[in-house]
């Protein structure tokens, strides 16, 4: 079978659980746009309008700012932490593998309720080290959302490892030994043959999730700061309001996150399909 049949043929099998899909996700994303400009609103006649983007005056871009901070600085954390981990894996570290394998399944509303539990004033932590709730640091609801990107750290960690560890262990320890036979050292083998063909992975499983910590709206919503608020919980808060009026806000919300994950998504993709490593 030649290379274009077969990419056919799987494309054919990919069609009956890709269709569905991909209505849902236009018919959805569709419907807010509309909303957000004003072309689908819920009294009066149909109006082009950018007016529900600046409602929220300066709150619209100090949530988008904020959502990219957390998200970029949750990435940064799971990447390394997941690459240190994907390399114990592959080096045979079971109980890293476990320990990754077991948080996978974890949802994050129980991950957030744990790290509360963990790092709040009255915590586990805090019992532990014995400090009361005015000497305790306020990780939890705190200027710096500690808890928030703790447990985005934490649980996005996890698939990072096992994403990179995957794309290590058929391909890492034969050019690591060649390596070592032609006399690199155990630095060099890491930075010339390791860091290489991990790159791909990590920077895929990177992608995931940035989007996916941008996206999320109950980790913040349970371990952040009432105000300023992230993007996502401005737009569910918007949405849940008893006032009417504020759904087509919280769709303008809701579309300032879409396209800036589709523009992450494609910037990245672009940079990683020209890049050397991706070949």
């Amino acid at each position: 079978m030649s290379r274009r049949a077969a990419r056919l043929r799987a494309t054919a099998l990919l069609l009956p659980a890709l269709v569905p899909t991909a209505i849902v996700l236009i018919a959805g994303l569709g419907t807010v746009a509309l909303q957000a400009f004003g072309l689908m609103p819920l009294v009066g006649e149909p109006a082009f309008s950018t007016q529900t983007f600046t409602a929220q005056g300066d709150d619209l871009i100090t949530a988008t700012l904020l959502s990219l901070a957390i998200a970029a600085s949750s990435t940064i954390l799971a990447s390394f932490i997941g690459l240190a981990a994907a390399l114990a894996i592959v080096a045979n570290g079971r109980v890293v593998t476990a320990l990754a394998t077991l948080t996978i399944p974890i949802p994050h509303l129980i991950g957030a309720a744990a790290i509360g539990l963990l790092l709040s004033d009255a915590g586990l932590l805090a019992r532990i080290f014995r400090m009361d709730s005015a000497t305790w640091p306020q990780l939890v609801g705190g200027r710096w959302w500690i808890a928030v990107i703790a447990e985005f750290t934490w649980k996005e960690s996890a698939f990072i490892a096992l994403v990179v560890a995957a794309a290590l262990a058929t391909r890492v320890t034969g050019y690591s030994e060649a390596a070592a036979v032609l006399g690199a050292g155990r630095w060099q083998r890491f930075r010339l043959v390791t860091l290489p063909l991990a790159t791909p992975a990590l920077a895929a499983a990177a992608m995931i999730t940035f989007v996916y910590s941008f996206g999320s709206f109950e980790v913040a919503r349970l371990l952040g700061r009432p105000h300023p608020e992230p993007l996502p919980v401005m737009a569910v808060r918007l949405f849940s309001a008893i006032d009417l009026a504020a759904r087509p806000n919280a769709a303008a919300a809701a579309s300032v996150s879409v396209a800036l994950c589709l523009v992450t998504l494609a910037a990245a993709l672009f940079v990683l399909r020209r890049s050397s490593l991706w070949r």
